[in-house]
């Protein structure tokens, strides 16, 4: 069975039907439950949990407090190219879109590592766009093995790949993957994917799955909420979150609820997500899965990051450049979208300890 089996679960099911029944009782009540299932889970997104949201905030905190203490692991990430063969109508690296595109050479992906090293930071993302040909596995994993020399966690967000790819990325250091389904909604999939092998929804909603049998450590799951409605992106992306749970236990999880971003081009077909969304999802989330971690990236501004810290999150990136050898090198390559909170590695570590959490810039466990 593939997650893919249980969304078909869902594929008729009416959830605005479903969100108009659900009363402060039901609320009330889950709220005073050690476990929820999954319509639990569903209820925490819908309307009525809105007037609940204090209630959920302390309750996640408890949570978090309880499995993952007052600490922040701190990362950033590091883009060694935009070349891309996809139409995705909500990307800057679209193929069609007119930007500057560049690929690092090692030396300039050394060059990189050492400014982003010389901030503190020991946790970095790998990012490239979706292009076998420009980016081959073969690429990626070269730059794993130089980028092992500076920093101790090494997470990739590329293109998904078949299992014995994974693996040599496995082997080559790399301990953590990315991958957003973008939206779990697959006719919205197919109108935004307008061309390239991203067009592929099975093949990308299996890729958590092909990463844990290849032996990473940690997934990141998300849907990039404004492509569909954000309370049924949010509760397939917890389902999936749990399906992985449950079928690779030793494998951590991490939830983020990245918002769409301005970018190159323009897509203008997007659904409202607000602030107060945002909370609610990110409470479910914790509520839902207590043993996954909390993401908060630089999508979102500074003031209302700060802000999410005491409801459980457990990573922030800092210190970002989406353009491609934005650290160090002087002939950038376009970036994928405008950060919202520019401020420093420094800044944000400051801000964290002003909170009361202990910021981190090495996970220790990944480490040994």
């Amino acid at each position: 069975m593939s997650f893919y089996e249980k969304l078909q679960e869902y594929r008729d099911f009416d959830f605005e039907s479903f969100f108009s029944k659900v009363t402060k009782e039901d609320i009330e009540k889950i709220l005073h439950k050690d476990i929820i299932h999954e319509k639990d889970f569903l209820k925490l997104l819908s309307p009525a949990a809105e007037n609940y949201l204090e209630v959920m905030a302390q309750k996640a905190r408890e949570i978090s407090l309880k499995n993952f203490g007052k600490t922040v692991v701190l990362y950033t990430p590091i883009y060694i190219a935009n070349f891309c063969v996809n139409g995705c109508a909500y990307c800057g690296y679209n193929v069609k879109n007119k930007i500057k595109r560049k690929q690092l050479t090692m030396e300039e992906i050394e060059k990189e590592a050492k400014a982003i090293y010389e901030t503190g930071m020991r946790n970095i993302i790998v990012l490239t766009g979706e292009s076998k040909v420009q980016t081959p596995v073969s690429y990626i994993r070269d730059a794993i093995k130089l980028l092992k020399k500076y920093f101790s966690s090494i997470c990739i967000e590329i293109y998904p790949l078949e299992v014995e790819e994974y693996r040599e990325l496995v082997d080559a250091g790399a301990d953590s993957l990315t991958i957003y389904q973008e939206t779990y909604n697959e006719e919205k999939y197919s109108k935004v994917h307008l061309s390239g092998p991203k067009k592929n929804f099975k093949f990308r909603l299996d890729a958590p799955e092909r990463v844990c049998k290849a032996g990473i450590h940690s997934i990141g799951a998300g849907a990039l909420l404004g492509l569909y409605k954000w309370r049924q992106e949010a509760f397939f992306t917890g389902l999936h979150a749990m399906y992985i749970q449950e079928k690779f236990p030793s494998v951590e999880i991490s939830m983020s609820a990245p918002r769409i971003r301005p970018h190159a081009g323009s897509f203008n077909d997007v659904y409202d997500v607000n602030d107060k969304n945002i909370v609610q999802v990110i409470l479910a989330y914790k509520m839902f899965l207590p043993r996954a971690g909390t993401n908060i990236t630089t999508r979102e501004p500074a003031s209302f990051r700060d802000s999410l810290i005491p409801m459980g999150v457990t990573k922030m990136s800092a210190g970002v450049s989406t353009e491609v050898g934005g650290h160090s090198i002087k002939d950038k390559g376009e970036g994928q979208f405008d950060t919202n909170d520019k401020r420093s590695v420094a800044e944000v570590y400051n801000k964290i300890k002003e909170l009361g959490y202990n910021p981190v810039f090495k996970d220790f466990e990944n480490a040994l």
